[in-house]
């Protein structure tokens, strides 16, 4: 699998009158993760939304600015918007597995996609299962409810359902947020290996996962980005005293 890369240039998102994001150009590099980091209500998770388009079903929602895969942008108003969300994956902050089976919610996406052989449809599941990381406990339950899973197992759940329809960019919205400390070490480590495959666009309020995790960081501040470059230089490094003073918790 190849993975592709995303940038966005002077990408603006109104609700109403007010300005939430501010002209935000960003290149996010293929396998890699980037994290978005900043105090809530700095527009981060508003910012992610934007770029598989899920703010166009907000009312009074408006987004300027440019959003690039490859040499298509996709905030252009001929935009196939579900197929793009095929591309771009999403993970929530909680788990939002569909009240069906384990099975169930990997098969759909490709079903719906198109695919209707049971071998292919199966080998989908196990691939994704695995690459989830979850394979190995759910192989014998497939078609038990996924709602009997404990949160973090219905995560990974989620997480193998988004790359199931084979996305190239996988978007994620505090994925951890909701987990206890083992299951957030297993998202973590599933994260490492999914860059190998994917681009990841993470928001996180947990710096030090931020640093684990990730390979460049975002600081969002007031809709804005205030710096952007390698986690490592960001969290020993940072050149903007903004950064600097949110990192080390003097705000935010």
């Amino acid at each position: 699998m190849t993975a592709i890369g995303m940038s966005t240039k002077n990408l603006s998102v109104y609700y109403s009158d007010k300005q939430a994001v501010k002209d935000v150009s960003l290149d996010f590099q293929a396998k890699q993760v980037t994290a978005l980091i900043g105090p809530s209500g700095c527009g981060k998770s508003t910012f992610l939304r934007s770029l598989n388009r899920m703010n166009d079903l907000i009312p009074d929602c408006k987004i300027t600015g440019e959003i690039w895969i490859r040499d298509r942008n996709i905030n252009s108003p001929d935009t196939d918007v579900v197929s793009l969300r095929q591309r771009i994956g999403m993970v929530w902050q909680r788990p939002n597995p569909f009240h069906k089976s384990i099975y169930e919610n990997i098969a759909f996406g490709p079903r719906y996609h198109g695919t209707k052989n049971k071998k292919a449809l199966d080998e989908i599941v196990e691939q994704s299962l695995r690459k989830a990381a979850l394979w190995e406990e759910t192989k014998d339950r497939l078609h038990n409810s996924a709602l009997a899973l404990s949160g973090g197992q219905q995560q990974r759940l989620c997480i193998a359902r988004s790359i199931a329809v084979k996305p190239d960019i996988i978007l994620m919205d505090e994925p951890a947020s909701a987990l206890d400390p083992v299951s957030t070490s297993k998202i973590e480590e599933l994260i490492a290996e999914l860059k190998r495959d994917f681009c990841i666009v993470i928001v996180t309020h947990n710096m030090h996962q931020a640093a684990r995790v990730s390979d460049k960081t975002a600081f969002f501040l007031t809709g804005e980005v205030v710096e952007y470059d390698l986690t490592t230089n960001i969290f020993t490094n940072p050149q903007k005293q903004e950064t600097n003073d949110y990192i080390t918790g003097r705000f935010g």
